[in-house]
């Protein structure tokens, strides 16, 4: 039975895409280049690469400390005692588990922002892309990606949805 609907589905479209194509407009929008040229999109690498710059700041002291202690117990390993060897690599341990755990959450922080800023910007965009396929008489706006296999660039309109999403931010 659903061969059937499918088959029948298949065939109106088939049948109907002469009379589509001729009154269809279609475009598409890169939206790495709309991400990567928005305003929204700038500030967002701004505040990433500060956030970034911050944690790896504190990164490279916290392995500085880590190198520090690994060498102090190189070098006096042999001549502490039992206990004293031993509470030196515990402490050792514990400051690399800590460490690990630090560079784990600022990953796991500036990806979920970098992933915050993305949505945001692409539910703007999504909304102005909208707008102009309407008032542009649009039937289609794709999203350019590597399934598409030819794409005439007179239908790239990434410059001017990103023109109208930077122009609607600043109202």
């Amino acid at each position: 039975m659903k061969r059937i609907v499918v088959m029948a589905l298949l065939a109106g479209c088939i049948a109907a895409a002469p009379a589509l194509a001729a009154d269809a407009k279609f475009g598409y929008v890169d939206m790495q280049r709309a991400l990567n040229g928005s305003e929204a999109g700038k500030e967002a690498k701004e505040q990433l690469a500060t956030r970034l710059k911050k944690y790896q700041d504190e990164i490279n002291v916290k392995q500085e400390e880590l190198k520090r202690l690994k060498d102090e117990l190189e070098k006096q390993g042999m001549l502490l005692s039992e206990s004293a060897r031993a509470s030196k690599e515990k402490d050792y341990q514990q400051k690399l588990k800590e460490f690990q755990r630090f560079t784990k959450d600022a990953q796991d922080e500036l990806q979920g922002k970098d992933e915050e800023f993305t949505r945001k910007i692409l539910e703007g965009m999504e909304k102005v892309i909208q707008e102009f396929g309407r008032k542009n008489g649009y039937t289609f706006i794709f999203v350019r990606n590597e399934a598409m296999l030819f794409v005439d660039e007179k239908a790239d309109v990434t410059e001017e949805v990103l023109k109208l999403f930077n122009a609607n931010r600043k109202k």
